[in-house]
């Protein structure tokens, strides 16, 4: 580690640059899944970067592409999962080209991921004491013996009350927030760079999501790290997120700080998406649904835009590539033939 503490050694030769600008980069990420009934073009031309400390949403409907992207970085996809184009790379190396051992060194270390249901995602023989003592044996520095008093601070540090006796119990034993809550304590164990937090309050009453929201934020504020949120609540993401990134039929369709985004969004998807949300209008009469369906991601004659046979704007030269990127303002980018006019 250098005197700025940025450099983390995992392996002989492999290094993560904690405090490089940008922390993680994808870019042009395209990846497609083979199916018995064809191969699904689920991402296309993916890009966007996320700096230390940075908390980013990628928004949009179910099937959109949001967990495909967060998995992706992983490396967790499924054998299905073919990367067609384009990179992913995180503190200076490339994740695409790094072997499973450089992968298994980095994800629970420097790249943690909170799954949406944490039912599914814990052991359900395993005391939660010991899943989250296994990480840190795997990952952390510590011993044997110090491993299972770690887990008892990183359950207290999640707020779970009794946390020595909660550590010996079992997943079913716990409610839904306090599984999520241990999905936390696990995926923070080893202070990562990243975390990437994939529709974690699915499932949970209102005032649960919002302690569980406010503990993410809470730890990493603290910690400096960054978290992208996978999320379709755009509501969530204004309350919590830096910038929002948003997401249709394995597009990302426009990028902004979330203030801009929602004072002014310029793709009608977008807007959209905002006259759908509680509190994205001023009245509940205002609501509106988005008309259509998202296309079949197995045609061989999808258009440029896939959001154009749903848009009011369309116009012909929408069917023309290639689908143009305009930067706007601060970091504003959007991918659209016909924008919306800017607000006054």
């Amino acid at each position: 580690m250098n005197d700025a503490g940025t450099i983390v050694e995992l392996r002989r030769g492999v290094r993560i640059d904690r405090g490089r600008t940008p922390l993680l980069a994808v870019d042009q990420l395209s990846l497609e899944f083979r199916t018995r009934s064809g191969i699904v073009r689920a991402l296309e031309n993916i890009s966007f970067d996320l700096k230390r400390g940075e908390t980013m949403a990628l928004v949009g409907e179910s099937g959109s592409g949001k967990s495909v992207t967060a998995y992706a970085i992983m490396g967790i996809n499924d054998e299905a999962a073919r990367v067609t184009g384009g990179s992913i790379v995180f503190g200076g190396l490339d994740l695409l080209s790094a072997d499973r051992k450089t992968l298994d060194e980095i994800r629970g270390r420097e790249l943690a991921i909170i799954f949406q249901n944490p039912r599914v995602a814990l052991n359900p023989i395993r005391p939660i004491g010991q899943q989250i003592a296994d990480v840190l044996l795997r990952h952390g520095n510590v011993t044997a013996r110090e491993a299972p008093d770690r887990a008892i601070e990183m359950l207290a540090k999640v707020r779970i009350p009794d946390p020595k006796r909660r550590a010996a119990a079992y997943p079913f034993e716990l409610s839904g927030g306090m599984c999520q809550r241990v999905m936390i304590a696990l995926a923070l164990a080893c202070e990562p760079a990243l975390l990437i937090a994939d529709e974690p309050t699915t499932g949970l009453d209102i005032t649960t999501q919002a302690v569980i929201m406010d503990l993410v934020a809470e730890l990493a504020a603290s910690q400096h790290m960054a978290t992208l949120l996978i999320t379709h609540d755009l509501g969530l993401a204004s309350e919590y997120c830096d910038r929002i990134a948003v997401m249709h039929a394995g597009h990302i369709v426009e990028i902004a700080r979330t203030a801009d985004l929602f004072a002014n969004p310029r793709h009608p998807y977008t807007a959209k998406l905002i006259a759908a949300t509680p509190g994205g209008v001023d009245r509940l009469d205002a609501l509106t649904s988005i008309t259509g369906n998202l296309p079949d991601l197995r045609r061989n004659n999808l258009p440029p835009c896939r959001y154009s046979e749903r848009c009011e704007r369309r116009a012909a030269d929408c069917a023309e590539p290639p689908l143009p990127r305009r930067a706007l303002s601060d970091g504003h980018v959007l991918f659209c033939q016909h924008p919306l006019p800017e607000a006054p």
